[in-house]
């Protein structure tokens, strides 16, 4: 399943090469919610604001769009 994961304002992150901040979402891809939630949290630590499931956010938030990251 594909999750995806918002920042705050002073969230910034680098991750393979691509800057994750506020104003885009990261997409993981793994097997459930719990699963999600441990790769942000190993990825992230705790500099990240919300976890989404597909569609279930507005797109219209996130100016830079939808960011891949595994």
């Amino acid at each position: 399943m594909k999750f995806y994961i918002s920042f705050g304002q002073a969230h910034a992150h680098r991750v393979n090469g691509e800057t994750l901040d506020c104003d885009c979402l990261a997409e993981i891809e793994v097997e459930d919610y719990q699963a999600a939630r441990k790769q942000a949290n190993e990825l992230f630590d705790d500099k990240w604001s919300a976890l989404y499931e597909e569609s279930a956010f507005n797109l219209s938030f996130f100016p830079r769009g939808i960011i891949p990251i595994n």
